[in-house]
């Protein structure tokens, strides 16, 4: 039988097993959770007479499609979003939207009662309302 040990230079050290790695992706349910949360957000999206002008196509299938991959791959799932559209380059993407601090609370709103309709423990539901904030801040490009 062999001793759960490595050999380094003569010195024998224990092995330490692989330990796996759980994304926050995967903490937080994985693809079935980011599809609940986008879908709700666009569901606000849809009504919201602040954001509604920012999402010129008449269907907003495909912007929730790209949010949805964005945030997947973000979180540590699959890279589709990189492989369809490539790097995600968020402020360039979103240059031509004018994203004043009226429309970047009116986002936040929208995401809010998203994030909340998720009932995440608090430590997953601060982790990602943190980031979320941060985008949202990060992506503001008008001052008024």
């Amino acid at each position: 039988m062999q001793a759960n040990v490595t050999h380094n230079g003569g010195v024998s050290q224990p092995r330490t097993p692989a330990q796996p790695t759980t994304t926050f992706f995967d903490a937080v349910g994985g693809e079935p959770t980011f599809r609940r949360l986008v879908a709700r957000f666009y569901q606000g999206v849809a009504n919201d007479p602040v954001l509604r002008p920012l999402y010129p196509e008449e269907d907003l299938a495909g912007a929730e499609d790209r949010l949805r991959l964005f945030l997947i791959q973000y979180w540590g799932g699959p890279s589709d979003y990189q492989e369809l559209r490539g790097h995600p380059r968020l402020r360039m993407r979103h240059v031509p939207f004018a994203i004043g601090p009226v429309q970047r609370d009116a986002w936040l709103v929208v995401m809010r009662a998203a994030v909340d309709s998720l009932n995440l423990p608090p430590d997953q539901y601060k982790t990602l309302w943190d980031y979320l904030q941060m985008a949202a801040n990060s992506l503001q490009n008008r001052a008024d």
